[in-house]
C-alpha cells in the first residue's frame, strides 16, 4: 500500500478523473466505496473540494478563447475588486497569487478580440484594478 494517506489517494484519483465512480476511486485508492463516500462528503463539507470540472484544450475549443490574466490591484481596494472580479461572467476562475501579480484569472470569450474587450472594458474598469496582463492559452500539453 502507498505511503500516501487515504485522503491523498482519494484526492489524487479525483484529480485524475473527476467523473470516476466511487467504485473506481475505491479501487485506485485501495479502500472501500463507503470510505470513499465518507471522505468525499467530508472534503466537500470542509471546502477542500470546491467543485468538479472538465479540463479543456483551448486549441480544440471552437468558438472560444481562453487567457490567464495576471491582475494587479490597489491593496486598499483588494476586497472590493476581488468581489467585483468574481461577479464577471467571463472570469471562470480567480486565484490569489504570490507571483508577479496579486491575482490570476482564467478568462474566456468568443475570440481574441472579445477577450481583449473583456479585459479592457470589464476587468480594467473595476475600481482598484491597476493592471491586467493576459497570456492567451494556445494548446493544452498535459
Amino acid at each position: 500500500m502507498s505511503t500516501e494517506s487515504t485522503e491523498e489517494r482519494i484526492l489524487a484519483a479525483l484529480e485524475e478523473d473527476a467523473q470516476a465512480s466511487y467504485a473506481d476511486i475505491a479501487a485506485r485508492a485501495d479502500v472501500s466505496k463507503p470510505t470513499v463516500r465518507k471522505y468525499i462528503d467530508r472534503l466537500e463539507d470542509e471546502g477542500v473540494i470546491v467543485g468538479y470540472s472538465a479540463d479543456v484544450d483551448p486549441k480544440k475549443l471552437s468558438g472560444q478563447s481562453i487567457a490567464m490574466v495576471g491582475i494587479d490591484v490597489a491593496s486598499e481596494q483588494y476586497v472590493e475588486a476581488t468581489r467585483a472580479l468574481q461577479e464577471l461572467e467571463s472570469v471562470r476562475a480567480l486565484y490569489s497569487s504570490s507571483g508577479d501579480h496579486m491575482l490570476m484569472a482564467e478568462v474566456r470569450a468568443a475570440d481574441g478580440d472579445a477577450l481583449g474587450d473583456v479585459i479592457s472594458d470589464e476587468v480594467l474598469d473595476i475600481d482598484g484594478v491597476t493592471a491586467a496582463h493576459p497570456s492567451f492559452l494556445q494548446e493544452r500539453l498535459k
